[in-house]
């Protein structure tokens, strides 16, 4: 059959099965493809059935050499009763780009698109469609610290940006409230909100750079309470209205020794609360079942490995939690299924430690945007490249598009060789 008399509902239902790789490629079909895959209505689409379908987990680490950070994509097979995955099931995803001075800073994850952070430097990047953007460079300065976050709005569709610049220290009276300024995936620029002025007083954030948790629609962080309480709180920012609010812990029964530590997380599509205490090795999961009522905070499980140096990364499918732990071989992730207490390794070993582990959902997010270019360094060495072509023997410059260093070098060497050809032959 003609796909020109194909009806629309039916194209569109047939695309939506596809992956998301195929998608990139069918934009090159036609016009109307293309406009209809980039269109926000099927990129919200699409993303829904890719939620549903998601089977994938990504992993992010850090190598000290040659001090890089790399992500690695881990598919599991439902029906894989295996110990450990196969290695075919574990695929490199490579980040286009390198922070100036160290490792970027992972701010946060939403739908599989991923924020990172480098002084003012803030970039957008969608591994499933290798494409990133860099933000312009935020417009609020921080006298004294800044806390980024970054969620998902589902009301507007919107991916946004938080930046909460600090002023004064805010643990004394008087202190003036934070700076907030929030970029917007749709406007495509910063903007300075009058969210501080909600920001409740004697409140300090913790912990940071944990990622503060994304859900219904705000960013969640773990803080301080220096008030009449003095403990802690959850302080969530609204990417809606833009507006700060507290959340207590649960009353009476939130008890932690001193140096215990608490994240907030996802589970199970609600607020939650990653809480260790490392003077026994062990952590506790409390999870809020409605929203906003403290007296429905609930202690979901314990999870006590016995051994030093392990940490909960987060949760994935089935209510298993995502563990890493130390072994002989090294750094190794596992599943860790709380009901039968079982550990299940998912085939990943390293030397050095996974900062990060959530499920991958695969989406078109960006995909209507331009893409950036090769970073600053690479630039260079293209120009380097062209310079070399221009001054030895201009006919070659028009075939150089490289990217990657050793390709650029052995290009130049090739350039150099072949204009000395040229020059042999006119001389004759």
């Amino acid at each position: 059959m003609d796909l020109v008399y194909l009806p629309y509902d039916v194209l569109v239902e047939i695309l939506h099965r596809l992956p998301v790789k195929s998608l990139i490629r069918f934009r090159c079909v036609s016009k109307s493809w293309n406009s209809l895959i980039t269109s926000p209505a099927f990129i919200n689409s699409n993303l829904t059935r890719s939620h549903s379908d998601s089977n994938k987990l990504i992993v992010r680490y850090l190598d000290v050499t040659p001090h890089v950070e790399r992500y690695k994509l881990i598919h599991e097979d439902d029906n894989d009763n295996n110990v450990s995955s196969s290695s075919e099931q574990i695929q490199d995803l490579k980040l286009p780009l390198r922070g100036s001075r160290s490792y970027f800073q992972l701010v946060g994850s939403a739908n599989g698109l991923f924020c990172l952070y480098e002084g003012n430097r803030f970039i957008l990047w969608n591994p499933c469609i290798r494409k990133f953007i860099t933000l312009p460079n935020p417009s609020v300065t921080a006298e004294f610290s800044c806390y980024p976050a970054f969620g998902f709005d589902s009301r507007t569709n919107d991916y946004k940006v938080v930046r909460i610049a600090y002023r004064s220290f805010t643990g004394f009276e008087g202190a003036k409230p934070p700076l907030v300024e929030v970029y917007s995936v749709s406007e495509g620029s910063w903007r300075v909100t009058s969210g501080g002025d909600s920001y409740p007083p004697k409140i300090t954030m913790s912990d940071w750079p944990q990622q503060a948790a994304s859900l219904n629609g705000a960013v969640y962080f773990v803080a301080n309470d220096w008030g009449d309480a003095r403990n802690l709180i959850v302080l969530s920012f609204d990417l809606g209205d833009e507006v700060f609010r507290l959340i207590s812990l649960p009353n009476g029964k939130f008890r932690l020794h001193a140096d215990a530590r608490v994240f907030t997380s996802e589970f199970k599509g609600l607020l939650s609360l990653i809480c260790y205490e490392s003077w026994r090795y062990s952590y506790c999961i409390w999870v809020m079942k409605e929203y906003g009522i403290v007296d429905s905070w609930t202690k979901q499980f314990n999870i006590d490995l016995n051994m030093e140096d392990w940490k909960v990364l987060g949760f994935w499918k089935n209510d298993h939690v995502l563990v890493q732990k130390i072994q002989s071989g090294g750094l190794m992730l596992f599943s860790y299924d709380h009901v039968t207490l079982q550990l299940k390794n998912l085939g990943f070993c390293k030397s050095t430690g996974c900062s990060y582990a959530d499920k991958y959902v695969e989406n078109l997010v960006l995909v209507d945007k331009p893409n950036d270019v090769v970073s600053k360094e690479e630039s260079e060495q293209e120009e380097e490249v062209q310079s070399v072509a221009c001054h030895i023997c201009p006919r070659w410059c028009s075939v150089i598009v490289f990217s990657a260093k050793s390709a650029l070098r052995q290009k130049i060497t090739t350039i150099r060789r072949r204009s000395e050809g040229c020059r042999r032959v006119m001389w004759q």
